[in-house]
């Protein structure tokens, strides 16, 4: 077994030179995208796998994914199960209503307020499909040491400031290109 201490001196070593005259911010920045296009890749082939098998997206699996776990009282708890905004979860609700896979019914103790909950067939899907990749990307996320996950959060925090998306909404992956209908969806 590797020690933390040595798999963190393999994880901060710089690989070779690509190129003469290539600085360590050279490396750095190639070592960086690449580690961005791994994730990129993870989350978008596993979004398309999963809308062409079942319609959904990566991101309305992983939604019921968190409504499996328990009744939800609103969409803010889902927001917060998610990691993500009230707007964003909510549109991936409405779609995921719309396919019969999660019912919307008034709280019996608060008539203000919308319980939502998996139908059988939002179940049944669930119980099938493979984990999804955004999945993966919150359980890596949250392995990370305290201080490498606030590291990352204000390195990409100021990387969104960099590219001027700071005041972007952060939709759920690929979400805003929305899920195709599944080849059984289609045919009816």
């Amino acid at each position: 077994m590797v020690s933390q201490s040595s798999r963190d001196r393999a994880l901060t070593r710089r690989p070779p030179s690509r190129s003469p005259g290539e600085t360590a911010a050279d490396r750095d920045t190639a070592t960086a995208l690449d580690a961005l296009r791994r994730i990129v890749r993870l989350l978008r082939v596993s979004s398309r796998a999963l809308e062409k098998e079942y319609g959904l997206s990566g991101a309305q699996l992983f939604v019921l994914q968190q409504l499996a776990r328990t009744v939800v009282s609103s969409v803010a708890e889902l927001a917060r199960r998610t990691i993500t905004d009230q707007s964003s979860v909510s549109v991936v609700v409405t779609r995921l209503f719309e396919k019969g896979l999660v019912q919307r019914t008034r709280s019996k103790t608060d008539a203000r307020s919308v319980e939502l909950r998996l139908t059988a067939r939002g179940r049944a899907i669930l119980a099938k499909a493979p984990e999804p990749g955004q999945a993966r990307l919150v359980e890596g996320i949250r392995s990370l040491a305290p201080a490498e996950i606030a590291g990352l959060a204000l390195g990409l925090e100021r990387l969104n400031g960099a590219l001027g998306l700071s005041q972007e909404a952060p939709v759920m992956f690929f979400e805003d290109e929305g899920a195709t209908p599944s080849r059984k969806e289609r045919r009816g």
